[in-house]
């Protein structure tokens, strides 16, 4: 279950406080760095974890901070202000501590959640497949129940999983393969250990964006884990995934905010600076009126994400449908408003070492995973057709 908040307005605050000193002092002096040298930081990753991130919304009892989605959305805003690609990073492993939290057996928890939380390990979600991108129901990642060799039953899993944030890094892969009939009925959530023989990785991607996080095939040749490695129950993959979808997309919207707010603030910065014929850029009215739009747009798209946030804390029955609204408009937006900034920079918005660039490539994948914008649409347009 997602703990609901019950933090006061000055507790909120000062956790929000750490998590900006964080990120502003940890993240943002060393972002270009890692981008430009695709380097994944480990220790600072671990530091994350000592201050709580690695389990924003996972329970106590076993090192989770137990806050609330809503506290998760705001927290995911202020780590992408200092390094979207690990703000975003740092949401998706977030994903997977929730998942073991809420669908796991007290000896998964026991045996995953103290490494999980503290970021002394690390998780990646395992769902998508070169053939199956938008179609997840589509997977054909094969898992056979077999006699295990010391006792009990094993399951045999062969496949390949595509675009795997933290491939080759993770302590834990949870991944959605296919015990049944076709279809989303079909498929069910294992737990796969880094050292489970048979487990190997393809190279690490060349991306447009993301470059500090590594992205890479996840290849099981015939990895044999035990049956007692099923979260939730066999059958229930699809399900578990989707639900987690639902907060993931609600991360990566706050995410998208975090790097556009970055952007839009450097842009304010540079046409007070900037002249032009004789005048600070600030002075001309097109500039006036683009930097409006930008922030209402903004600041539209953090309403949605807020609620969206607050529907999945209440349980509310349109949670998902508000989640895909708040994932559709803001990572759009949040895309639009950092090319903005890059225009207002002009050439020197291209350069690397004024940091827009890299954030505009950043953003730009928002808009594609955790389910692409137009299936968004597609769960919004069919929730809506089904009243």
């Amino acid at each position: 279950m997602t703990p609901t908040s019950s933090l006061t307005t000055e507790e909120r605050d000062a956790i929000l406080d750490a998590v900006r000193d964080f990120a502003q002092n940890e993240l943002a002096p060393h972002a270009l760095e890692w981008d430009a040298k695709s380097f994944f930081p480990r220790d600072t990753l671990r530091s994350a974890g000592e201050l709580g991130l690695g389990g924003i919304y996972a329970r106590e009892d076993l090192g989770g901070s137990g806050l609330s989605r809503s506290d998760a959305a705001a927290i995911f805003e202020e780590l992408a202000q200092g390094d979207t690609a690990i703000a975003a990073y740092i949401s998706i492993h977030n994903m997977v501590v929730w998942m073991i939290d809420t669908y796991g057996s007290d000896a998964q928890r026991t045996e995953w959640l103290p490494l999980l939380t503290s970021m002394s390990g690390f998780g990646s979600y395992c769902l998508t497949e070169p053939g199956a991108g938008s179609d997840a129901a589509a997977i054909v990642t094969s898992a056979i129940r077999v006699p295990g060799e010391n006792g009990g039953d094993e399951y045999v899993l062969t496949g390949v999983k595509q675009f795997i944030s933290g491939a080759g890094e993770a302590s834990v892969y949870i991944v959605m393969a296919r015990t049944g009939e076709p279809g989303a009925r079909g498929i069910t959530a294992f737990l796969v250990p880094a050292d489970a023989p048979g487990l190997s990785f393809g190279a690490i991607e060349h991306k447009m964006g993301w470059n500090a996080q590594p992205t890479r095939q996840v290849i099981l040749d015939e990895v044999r884990v035990p049956a007692a490695n099923i979260l939730g129950g066999e059958g229930q993959g699809f399900k578990i995934a989707m639900s987690a979808l639902d907060g993931g997309r609600i991360n990566i919207a706050a995410c998208s905010l975090g790097g556009a707010q970055w952007a839009l603030d450097r842009a304010v910065r540079y046409v007070h600076e900037r002249f032009t014929f004789g005048e600070p850029l600030a002075e001309k009215q097109a500039v006036v009126f683009t930097l409006a739009d930008m922030a209402t747009e903004l600041q539209a798209a953090r309403a949605l994400v807020r609620g969206a946030a607050a529907a999945l804390d209440a349980k509310a029955p349109d949670a998902s449908q508000q989640s895909a609204m708040a994932k559709r408009f803001a990572t759009d937006a949040g895309f639009t408003v950092a090319n903005q900034a890059l225009q207002l920079h002009g050439g020197y918005g291209y350069l690397h070492d004024y940091g827009i660039e890299k954030v505009v490539r950043d953003l730009r994948v928002h808009q594609i995973l955790e389910g692409t914008n137009e299936i968004m649409r597609m769960i919004i347009g069919r929730q809506l057709l089904a009243h």
